[in-house]
């Protein structure tokens, strides 16, 4: 053996240093230069005579041991497969891959290009033990002739394509041997040593099926499947025998017998891949003079591969896709984790309701119609007790299209849940009145009842107002227009500068009755409230270098501006936080993603329900049985949803608008559904105002949240929410209904707020319907 394996080393050396006798340049070395490698078979004898049986039952030889172990440059993994993202009834949203290609077992594959692909590929496939003898010297003879012709068998291709498929997934993609074009003799000889070990390791029906399934057909077709997804529209299994022959002949040369591009050119191949079949008895003579007669046709379906393509729902998933590439659970680095989701072949099981997602879409694209100036409309809905998100929805398009507003960012999404990460992202919007829900539940959990009333006519917050904070982070903020650069707080209407009870304050969203409510409690309990139902900024906060410090930062509530919403937060985060007082009290985190397996069945870390409690049940029901009244007789009366013109069911939700009606909300909730709907300028960083504008046709001097989100979430709700409940909501404890008498807030013990660099805006104008 060692004396073998010397003679190998010699004739390689030789033959790479192109000693003159070698040189392929003349015809003796051709031939010599052939044998030179046929030399070294003296420890390939077995495989190039005998079978794969064979060769297993002789393994005690030296010659053979040497083949024995299939080595670790060759291991067998499953090849590049797409990914496939399901919504939660199984139907596919979208299709992810870096190659196309769908892995189908021998037995769901047509008689038809089994018989072809060896017909043509390796007649002798059956005969030999990995490597092909005849092949070989047959191969001599027309090199020596000055023909080129291959002697690799079908064995040795499905190795040449392990390996390179493995260089390509460890972006190796430069070191890829193609036949022909860069192989040496080196490479040959281990090429051939490989196909040896696989063939005692493997049958000839995984070797062929496994090739079947990894060889290239096309750029947007690897393995058959998909060549006959692409070029036929039909699948492996139902390949007629002309279909089987062209795609037999296409692997030779892929380009220059593209039946698409080059039709006469696979016609010729298709016909000597079937008069090989007839000459081997693969096929009889009538069957081959009706394949022949057939023209070469095809009926392409072309692959349409991302979440641009998506049957349903881009962004959403967009967002999937972010939540694993954004998982060290899928690879250490950015680029492990693409491959893995890219290359994989995962089936990626989703939340989403495809009936309810249709409902939002078709909702959103109503409400702005042709939408010339591009305002933006989105809904997000999530489910109580679970967080699943049932449904996500933009009134954009992904890919440019006549007439439609083009916008790969998601609106509905943290920034870095977003395409473009955190360079691009929009981070949500300011949610104005939808934050007064909060301060609103603070004012219960303090035991207070919501039929106290409350001097709503105090519009100055000065400098020394004595704010209760029990926080670290100091108060921030003040209300004065005695001091240059400030101005006192602010309602839409004159009429509401007066007492009111903290109820009806939070039913009409007046500011003065907002910040009368909190100048009586802890704004610390407000903060402690509002991080435990998940609200944070949609942007990251960032140092003085650009790095990000934290990814979802809190909102703090002791600036007083948040305390009617001036930090832009993202619809999700807003429906998954109302969903706490429709699961009495308890938050769950939002999960799109409920299970993901690989090619082989294996699981991988997906989502599953991860709630806690926020508030108490009393508080989750108080604030509830307030946000019914904003339907019933407040901002939102006119937005009411129903069945029917007669029929209402239990729903509570809060309008918004933020100070130049750029951005403006309605969310709520039933007892088994939390929406967010949004609308507003989603380009213009807050800065475009929402006044004298037309939309859909209708002419508004100032849009409101009630306006147009609120038609929005309100046509959505009536057609999905009674699918997933409209139970009536708990009543709160009476305590928390009782009216004590009105008592004016009398400063003492004054604790000076910080006033920041520029004056806090309200955020809301404080409207009736606002």
């Amino acid at each position: 053996m060692k004396e073998r394996l010397a003679l190998a080393g010699k004739v390689e050396n030789m033959v790479t240093r192109r000693n003159p006798l070698f040189d392929t340049a003349t015809t003796l070395g051709k031939i010599l230069g052939f044998l030179g490698v046929s030399a070294i078979c003296g420890v390939l004898v077995a495989g190039l005579l005998v079978p794969a049986a064979a060769v297993s039952g002789s393994a005690a030889s030296g010659s053979i041991q040497f083949f024995d172990t299939l080595p670790a440059e060759l291991q067998v993994n499953p090849p590049s497969q797409a990914t496939t993202i399901l919504a939660a009834d199984g139907s596919q949203i979208a299709s992810i891959y870096t190659e196309n290609r769908t892995r189908v077992p021998l037995d769901q594959m047509s008689q038809n290009i089994k018989d072809a692909i060896v017909a043509v590929e390796d007649s002798r496939f059956y005969e030999h033990g990995g490597i092909d003898a005849t092949g070989i010297m047959r191969a001599i003879v027309s090199t020596a002739r000055g023909q080129k012709q291959g002697a690799s068998t079908i064995t040795q291709q499905y190795v040449n394509n392990v390996i390179n498929e493995s260089l390509v997934s460890q972006d190796k993609g430069a070191d890829v041997k193609l036949n022909g074009v860069n192989k040496g003799v080196g490479d040959k000889l281990r090429e051939m040593k490989l196909a040896i070990a696989l063939e005692k390791k493997f049958s000839k029906q995984q070797i062929l099926e496994g090739y079947l399934n990894i060889v290239f057909f096309n750029k947007d077709a690897y393995g058959i499947e998909a060549a006959s997804r692409l070029f036929f529209s039909t699948s492996a299994k139902d390949l007629t025998l002309p279909q089987a022959a062209l795609l037999a002949g296409v692997v030779n040369s892929p380009s220059y017998y593209d039946p698409i591009t080059n039709p006469d050119h696979a016609k010729q191949r298709r016909d000597l891949v079937l008069g090989l079949m007839l000459d081997q008895g693969k096929i009889k003579k009538a069957d081959y003079d009706a394949a022949i007669a057939t023209p070469v046709t095809t009926k392409v379906t072309q692959p349409r591969q991302g979440c641009a393509y998506a049957a349903t729902a881009p962004y959403f998933c967009d967002y999937v896709l972010h939540l694993l590439l954004n998982n060290p659970a899928y690879g250490a680095t950015p680029e492990e984790r693409n491959s893995r989701v890219s290359r994989g072949g995962l089936t990626i099981q989703t939340t989403l309701d495809p009936k309810a997602q249709n409902v939002a879409q078709a909702q959103v694209e109503a409400t702005t119609g042709a939408n010339p100036d591009k305002w933006g409309a989105t809904i997000v809905s999530v489910q109580p007790g679970s967080g699943k998100i049932v449904s996500m929805a933009q009134n954009t398009v992904w890919l440019p299209a006549a007439g439609k507003f083009d916008q790969t960012q998601n609106f509905n999404v943290d920034v870095l849940d977003a395409k473009g990460n955190d360079l691009n992202g929009l981070g949500g919007f300011q949610p104005g009145s939808t934050m007064k829900p909060f301060t609103f539940a603070e004012w219960l959990d303090e035991g207070k009842s919501m039929n106290t009333t409350i001097d709503a006519s105090v519009r100055k917050y000065p400098q020394n107002f004595p704010w209760k904070n029990t926080c670290p982070a100091p108060t921030v903020g003040w209300y004065d227009s005695n001091v240059s650069g400030s101005f006192d707080l602010q309602n839409s209407d004159t009429g509401y500068y007066r007492p009111m009870t903290v109820l009806y304050g939070l039913m009409n969203s007046i500011n003065t009755a907002t910040f009368a409510s909190a100048s009586k409690v802890d704004l610390c309990g407000i903060q402690k409230i509002v991080d435990a139902v998940g609200i944070h900024g949609g942007n990251p906060a960032r140092d003085g270098s650009g790095q990000i410090t934290s990814p979802n930062p809190k909102v703090p509530m002791t600036t007083l501006a948040n305390l009617i919403g001036s930090t832009q937060t993202a619809p999700l985060t807003m429906a998954s936080a109302m969903a706490t007082f429709s699961n009495n009290g308890k938050y769950c985190e939002p999960i799109a993603i409920t299970s993901v397996t690989d090619q082989t069945g294996a699981k991988l870390p997906a989502q599953s329900p991860n709630c806690r409690d926020a508030v108490s049940p009393a508080v989750a029901h108080g604030v509830a049985y307030a946000m019914q009244e904003v339907l019933n007789q407040g901002s939102g009366s006119l937005i009411q949803p129903r069945i029917s013109t007669k029929t209402s069911f239990p729903i509570a939700a809060k309008t918004g608008t933020n100070d130049n009606n750029g951005s403006t909300w309605v969310v709520g909730y039933t007892s088994g559904l939390a929406t967010a709907s949004w609308f507003g300028d989603p380009l213009g960083g807050q800065n475009r105002f929402g006044r004298n504008i037309t939309v859909n046709g209708k002419f508004y001097p100032n849009v409101d949240g009630y306006m147009i989100a609120g038609p929005q979430f309100s046509n959505y709700m009536s057609q999905v929410a009674p699918a997933y409940g409209t139970n009536p909501f708990p009543a709160p404890p009476s305590n928390l209904l009782d009216a004590p008498s009105f008592r004016a807030p009398t400063p003492s013990n004054p604790s000076p707020s910080t006033q920041p660099s520029a004056p806090p805006s309200s955020n809301d104008n404080g409207k009736k319907n606002g």
